[in-house]
């Protein structure tokens, strides 16, 4: 058997009806960057990133928007899991940056420490860890 090789970090394709609201939103309210659109006019594609973390978004017809995975079960809550060291502090930027929350930072029942963000297309993201133990938030 070879030797496993390394791989990089995964980005989510996300399905968008309008390109431009859910660019400004990333970039606005959670600190990423666009890292491409194409075409330079009027462009149906994006790639926003934030550190290791991308999501590529598409839009692909006028009457064809996303699907978040809690529309189609309501036990699959996330699109997209974001490991974030510092949930508290992460929690706290992206408040002073006009996000606003699906789920308010908390330490959940399946362990897990983080919150979770909704963006215009419905998709949800939970950013969080492993809680550690930590103290001071609700279960």
């Amino acid at each position: 058997m070879p030797d496993p090789q390394p791989i990089g970090p995964i980005a989510p394709f996300f399905i968008v009806k309008d390109l431009a609201r859910a660019v400004d939103h990333y970039t606005t309210r959670l600190g990423f960057e666009l890292r491409l659109a194409l075409p330079d006019e009027d462009p149906f594609f994006a790639i926003v990133g934030r550190d290791e973390v991308q999501l590529l978004l598409k839009a692909v017809a006028d009457d064809v928007g996303g699907l978040a995975n809690v529309e189609r079960h309501p036990w699959a809550l996330w699109d997209a899991f974001v490991h974030a060291d510092d949930p508290d502090a992460l929690a706290k930027e992206l408040a002073a940056r006009g996000a606003t929350f699906h789920c308010e930072l908390t330490n959940r029942e399946d362990g897990l420490r983080g919150f979770e963000v909704r963006d215009p297309e419905g998709y949800v993201l939970f950013f969080g860890r492993p809680s550690r133990g930590d103290a001071g938030a609700d279960s």
